[in-house]
């Protein structure tokens, strides 16, 4: 193992320190600092490059490292070139100064640490070409920097979710990191191609993981490069099968409610009683219910569809009775230091007090406020969805349910039970706010037919 000299681990460890990493963590980021520079010098990478980077987590990959710590490694890496960034403007200031004995090594070094600093130096990420009078573009090891930037741009100007943020990004880097961050410029569908067949032979994912790795790429191309994607041919496909959704009897589902408390019961029964799903429950407002028509409206729901749906009886009392918490709760926060709650786009720019308002506040409110360290502002959230899904597990658990119960499951049962009692298939799908039937159909798996089947003509009725 490549050793790090004293004084370059005692630096890097007061500058992760000031850029807010936890003390208690600080040896885990040396850790992968040492771990990535003995790898560029076992297999002779270039240190400071994106290709060094995306070679050493393919590597991690390999050895079956957890996302988490390969998300950990990456962000301890970057911290490192960042380091040497910030520590060579100040050796290239003191050069310009006429410092004494400055040198090109990292800054700051004793004579007898210099040597083994010199291995840790950086190199150019460009080079020149043959007459060395201008930089040409690399096969490998590019700086994808500005991609990401337009990757994140494209989708919110397109008003996609935060969850589609994440997953297309996360597939981008993922391709980066299986083309060794080849120049954008030159990516085309073969990489593609190879890329969507390493996931499905060496990696072994399931198809609908591909088939969201082929979209994340699609936009890619389409609204950030600005290519053509082609025609994706030849790719081997992962295995695909028909996925029969997990349905809970109506008294499995009231025996799960008894075992959740307040509010999550009442989220749970809402979705159970509307069909919802959980980002559509929790991002509920005052101003989505009317009482008085029974109608619950959802707004910007999957693919940004807006949905009413009726209101249930039995659940009218209690959802009064949270209407008046939420209304005391507002009447708190406005007698203090409140800045409202957090709305979505530029709903605030052009509403300005609107923040404020009642009618704008979560149906279902954090019980903490939010502090937002840009402007040092107090705001209101909804309930999280991991507290939610934590209280779930635990009333599963109490019921001693023998199926796997997630918050979704009860979407499923509204839509099967709904079939079971004859309900028109369309009016399932309207309700359900699917935009084609044939997501709707699959409910028909989920319970017995009761249709007749016997071929009979209406005036025989």
């Amino acid at each position: 193992m490549l050793q790090i000299p004293a004084q370059l681990t005692n630096q890097f460890t007061t500058y992760i320190d000031q850029q807010g990493i936890p003390s208690g963590q600080h040896r885990y980021y040396l850790k992968w600092m040492r771990y990535y520079l003995d790898f560029c010098y076992k297999y002779q990478f270039d240190r400071g490059t994106d290709m060094s980077l995306s070679a050493f987590l393919k590597k991690l990959d390999q050895k079956k490292q957890p996302g988490q710590l390969q998300t950990q490694a990456e962000q301890a890496v970057r911290l490192y070139f960042a380091f040497y960034q910030s520590s060579k403007k100040q050796q290239d200031f003191r050069n310009k100064a006429g410092t004494p004995h400055a040198t090109k090594t990292l800054p700051n070094t004793c004579s007898e640490d210099r040597q083994e600093y010199k291995s840790l130096e950086f190199v150019s990420q460009q080079p020149a070409d043959a007459e060395g009078k201008k930089e040409v573009p690399q096969k490998r090891g590019a700086d994808w920097t500005k991609v990401f930037a337009e990757l994140k741009n494209g989708i919110l100007v397109r008003h996609y979710s935060r969850s589609t943020l994440k997953t297309y990004t996360g597939w981008v880097r993922k391709f980066q990191a299986f083309t060794e961050s080849k120049d954008p410029t030159l990516l085309n569908t073969e990489d593609v191609k190879e890329f969507l067949t390493s996931l499905a032979v060496k990696k072994q994912v399931a198809a609908s993981t591909q088939n969201q790795a082929f979209n994340a790429l699609l936009f890619f191309f389409r609204h950030v490069l600005g290519k053509e994607f082609g025609k994706v041919d030849g790719v081997v496909r992962a295995k695909r099968k028909q996925y029969i959704p997990v349905v809970l009897s109506r008294e499995e589902i009231d025996c799960v409610i008894g075992n959740l408390k307040m509010p999550y019961r009442l989220i749970i029964s809402l979705m159970y009683g509307c069909g919802l799903r959980i980002s559509e429950c929790l991002s509920l407002r005052v101003n989505n219910f009317n009482f008085d028509m029974k109608v619950l409206t959802i707004h910007d729901g999957k693919g940004k569809k807006d949905r009413t749906v009726p209101i249930p009886d039995s659940l009218l009392n209690q959802l009064a009775t949270q209407l008046q918490r939420v209304m005391a709760l507002h009447e708190e926060d406005s007698r203090s230091d409140y800045s409202g709650v957090f709305l979505p786009n530029q709903l605030e720019v052009k509403y300005k007090n609107a923040a404020r308002e009642l009618v704008w506040q979560w149906f279902f409110p954090a019980k903490q406020l939010t502090l937002v360290d840009k402007n040092n502002e107090q705001r209101r959230y909804h309930v999280h969805e991991s507290l939610l899904q934590k209280s779930l597990r635990t009333a599963v658990k109490k019921a001693k349910i023998p199926k796997r119960v997630t918050s979704h499951t009860f979407r499923h049962s509204f839509a099967s039970h709904l079939l079971q009692a004859n309900y028109d298939i369309r009016t399932i799908q309207e309700l359900m706010g699917h935009s084609d039937v044939k997501t709707t159909m699959i409910y028909t798996h989920t319970v017995k037919s009761t249709t007749k089947k016997e071929a009979k003509s209406p005036l025989d009725f």
